[in-house]
């Protein structure tokens, strides 16, 4: 369910918080699968604050939400990986997967997976939440895993 809702709306708010304590959102688009753990995989540039924020505090959140009220929000802890096999195959996984979630970066990246620019973020989530116009208006409760 969480997978499904995650990638059809495609693009979340991502928040995390650094040394001041005070929280910062960036818009990012995760991509998830499901193994043996549900893993998600952002490609994005390692900027001076989201490093300084997850060297303070490994962790972040994953908001998404759409007009309709669906909303999924995953809290993870999140590690950079830096080896070439794991960008490769992440950046395969993007290229391959069907539009609007899937994307080919060359356009972002023209250094590819080995570049310099692109860096991956691995999310192993430890909270996942579902709710709806029904949550909302206090009808039904939301999904909450575990």
């Amino acid at each position: 369910m969480f997978i499904e809702r995650a990638h059809r709306i495609v693009w979340c708010t991502v928040a995390t918080v650094g040394p001041d304590l005070r929280p910062r959102t960036r818009i990012l688009h995760p991509l998830w699968e499901l193994a043996d753990e549900l893993t998600g995989w952002i490609v994005t540039r390692a900027t001076p604050v989201k490093v300084r924020h997850l060297a303070f505090s490994p962790h972040l959140s994953c908001g998404y939400w759409e007009p309709g009220q669906e909303v999924a929000v995953a809290d993870c802890h999140a590690e950079w990986v830096g080896d070439s096999a794991t960008r490769q195959r992440v950046w395969e996984l993007y290229r391959d997967a069907r539009a609007p979630l899937g994307y080919d970066f060359w356009s972002v990246f023209p250094g590819g997976p080995a570049g310099e620019s692109p860096s991956v973020l691995r999310l192993a989530p430890y909270r996942l939440r579902l709710s709806d116009v029904e949550t909302l208006s206090g009808r039904k409760e939301p999904l909450v895993w575990p």
